[in-house]
């Protein structure tokens, strides 16, 4: 790697606490979703809590709800957990099935986000990155194969006007 690589390197992933911080998410998950392990797991967070009542999820004054976001292709689910930075506790599952919601749609601006709406009355918007560097705000895992992963299922099989 050149002089330029080395200065313009972004800050190093700690992968052991990454994966830590997967099977933390992976057991949550598992413990209140039945057959959990069928679903393939991203950490992603919204900003849209209000639609939620998850209220330990808003510990801070923020608007940030952190969630763990499972989808099984089988049955074109998705299953969104809230749960905390430290992921120390989580709470109810909310389920989207591809049959049952009105639309579902990524959004590319302002932000990158994966946007469903069940009904007419609400929606949420998932916003899901690699990693992200504020611990106090957001899970620190990197889980860019599993990004990809999620983005294809969304948009092959989930989107829907």
């Amino acid at each position: 790697m050149g002089l330029f690589g080395k200065l313009f390197k972004g800050p190093e992933i700690d992968m052991e606490k990454s994966n830590a911080n997967a099977e933390k998410m992976r057991i949550l998950f598992n413990h209140v979703v039945e057959n959990g392990d069928k679903y393939k797991l991203i950490f992603g967070y919204t900003e849209d809590v209000s639609r939620f009542n998850y209220g330990f999820v808003h510990g801070s004054k923020t608007k940030i709800g952190n969630l763990i976001v499972g989808w099984n292709e089988e049955n074109k689910e998705i299953v969104v957990v809230p749960t905390v930075p430290e992921l120390s506790g989580c709470g109810e599952p909310t389920y989207y099935c591809w049959t049952e919601i009105l639309k579902a749609y990524r959004n590319k601006y302002p932000t990158d986000a994966f946007v469903i709406y069940p009904d007419k009355k609400g929606y949420i918007a998932i916003n899901a990155y690699d990693w992200l560097e504020d611990e106090k705000l957001y899970v620190y895992v990197s889980q860019e194969k599993e990004l990809a992963e999620f983005t294809d299922f969304f948009i092959n099989h989930f989107v829907k006007k």
